[in-house]
């Protein structure tokens, strides 16, 4: 597990070949895209100057899925990310970016835990591989913002709450998250 804690190191020879430390064999940017997918941390370095160039391999590869016609990001969203390039500093949208992430895993992972409590589906076969899916999409589509995330179940939160979180509180939760979303339109 500690393997799994450590970012899968890529390196890009001057060649723009990239590399794969683990296997040592060559990668293309869909299978990187597959080991986040999995859940797994990447890191992209240039072998020649050492540079890290993880971001602007992740940025190619979002850019690759919605010219595809993958459309994740709404338009608008997209329109706000290009305004906050040009405030100094970046202004809040990185922060807002990584909260709203955060709030987005917690109340997943809150709603899960929910319905594992209450719904028959829980004693569905495979319902735990279906769970770990979606776990392992969400945190794909978040990019791993949060280095402390983990399954529903293994948090510090509800390994301190008494009943867990009621349907209210994440329903309250999400529409905070929508409130936020729709100042910055």
């Amino acid at each position: 597990m500690a393997e799994q804690e450590k970012p899968l190191l890529i390196k890009r020879y001057a060649s723009r070949r990239l590399y794969n430390t683990e296997t040592s064999d060559y990668v293309t940017l869909e299978d990187i895209a597959g080991f986040i997918r999995d859940g797994r941390e990447v890191q992209i370095v240039d072998l020649k100057s050492g540079d890290d160039l993880t971001r602007q391999y992740l940025l190619q590869i979002i850019a690759e899925h919605e010219s595809r016609g993958e459309n994740v990001l709404p338009v608008n969203v997209l329109n706000d990310l290009v305004r906050s390039y040009m405030v100094p500093g970046g202004g809040m949208m990185p922060h807002f970016l990584q909260s709203s992430f955060e709030m987005l895993r917690e109340s997943q992972s809150k709603m899960m835990e929910n319905m594992s409590a209450i719904s028959p589906m829980t004693q569905i076969p495979g319902f735990e591989a279906m769970q770990a899916q979606q776990e392992a999409f969400l945190k794909a589509m978040t990019g791993g913002l949060s280095a402390n995330w983990s399954a529903p179940g293994q948090t510090e939160s509800t390994k301190s709450d008494e009943g867990g979180e009621d349907l209210d509180e994440i329903k309250k939760q999400l529409a905070d998250l929508q409130n936020k979303l729709s100042k910055l339109s």
